[in-house]
């Protein structure tokens, strides 16, 4: 892959797009002496296996690029990470970045939603209607390894986010159909614990695609809690890994009869 592949896309042929745009780690070769961060910590709020889950639908867009060079879930004039407070209190940078190094990584951000638009009004103009599952991990073991995690009752291990929706009602069957397939799932033994919009809403990916397709696509913005993998450590549990994969699989023969009624 050349440096200057920002994402990777597969096109396949259903009405269903996966993305996982905080998987990628890859920084821009002239930014890496300029990082304060090592490896170990940019993974740790980066999005692990998420890139694997996305590839449950046929079609998928995963970025290669870190959240901490240029981080597609932010607004625009958010995007790049200059301060400590826009990144967890994290100190990023050794020195402040020069205007052209974020205007460089700007423009990655704005390649990025240009392929996306284009990829988007291809599918709509050939199925109507389509599902996109905006796909994410989330840290519940902030405190330290050692340290109790935080608490289930507002730490879902699946959080749905559905905040962005103009119109949540357009989108309810798709919303419903995927919380009762994935919390009926078998998963080793057990269900799923399944909300929605209790730790987080969806952002700027779903609120971009919602504001231009509102009446067209539903974006759910899946948030997984790290449940599967020691977050401070990266490693995760590929048996665990492997079966959300196949819960998350389970869901799209639903999805899909939910998207022929609307033929």
């Amino acid at each position: 892959m050349s440096e200057n592949q920002i994402w990777i896309e597969h096109i396949g042929n259903q009405p269903l797009i996966a993305t996982a745009i905080h998987a990628g780690h890859e920084v821009r070769h002239e930014l890496l002496p300029l990082l304060a961060l090592d490896d170990a910590e940019r993974a740790r709020e980066e999005d692990p296996y998420t890139d694997y889950l996305a590839k449950v639908v046929p079609t998928w867009l995963v970025p290669t690029r870190s959240r901490f060079e240029v981080d597609l879930n932010r607004s625009r004039d958010e995007a790049v990470y200059t301060e400590p407070e826009m990144a967890w209190g994290m100190h990023l940078w050794k020195e402040p970045l020069q205007k052209d190094e974020i205007a460089d990584s700007l423009k990655e951000y704005d390649n990025f939603y240009d392929e996306l638009r284009e990829l988007l009004d291809k599918m709509v103009d050939h199925f109507g209607h389509i599902v996109i599952l905006d796909l994410h991990a989330y840290n519940y073991r902030r405190s330290g390894p050692e340290h109790e995690p935080a608490d289930p009752a507002t730490n879902p291990e699946v959080n749905v986010g559905t905040g962005t929706m103009l119109d949540r009602e357009r989108c309810l069957p798709f919303i419903k159909r995927f919380m009762s397939d994935l919390r009926n799932y078998n998963f080793m033994g057990r269900h799923l614990d399944v909300r929605e919009n209790v730790k987080f809403k969806g952002r700027q990916l779903a609120e971009w695609i919602h504001n231009n397709y509102h009446d067209s696509i539903c974006v759910l913005s899946i948030e997984f809690k790290k449940f599967y993998m020691d977050e401070w450590s990266g490693i995760g549990d590929i048996e665990q890994i492997q079966a959300i994969r196949d819960a998350l699989q389970s869901t799209i023969p639903g999805i899909l009869q939910e998207l022929k009624k609307l033929e």
